[in-house]
């Protein structure tokens, strides 16, 4: 994704030297449709969901650290996954603040 309308910043340094980037639309579309086919069970979705979204998300030097989902789920452990996946909901929280901001917030917004 280039840059965001609403965003402040599109990526955000990790202290390995990797980064986590900001998502399309599309991009977590298509994340969620290739986790659905990795998925074997409900319980699996969220694993696998959050896998493909992190296959997408994290780059070293501008490139993709994996090229799927898949190869998230086997590179990556559960808990980095877990920890990885909460950054990268925080990061994209905060600086893709979306349409539900109070007055103030919005002021803030527009202003940056």
């Amino acid at each position: 994704m280039e840059n965001s309308i609403l965003a402040r910043s599109d990526r955000m340094p990790l202290p390995n030297g990797m980064e986590l980037r900001l998502l399309s639309a599309l991009e977590v579309l298509q994340a969620r449709r290739e986790a659905a086919g990795l998925a074997g069970e409900d319980r699996e979705r969220a694993l696998c969901s959050n896998a493909c979204l992190l296959a997408r998300a994290l780059t070293c030097q501008g490139k993709p650290v994996f090229a799927s989902g898949r190869e998230a789920l086997a590179g990556l452990t559960v808990a980095e996954i877990a920890a990885l996946s909460q950054k990268w909901q925080d990061f994209d929280r905060r600086e893709n603040p979306g349409l539900t901001l109070d007055g103030e917030e919005l002021e803030r917004v527009k202003k940056n």
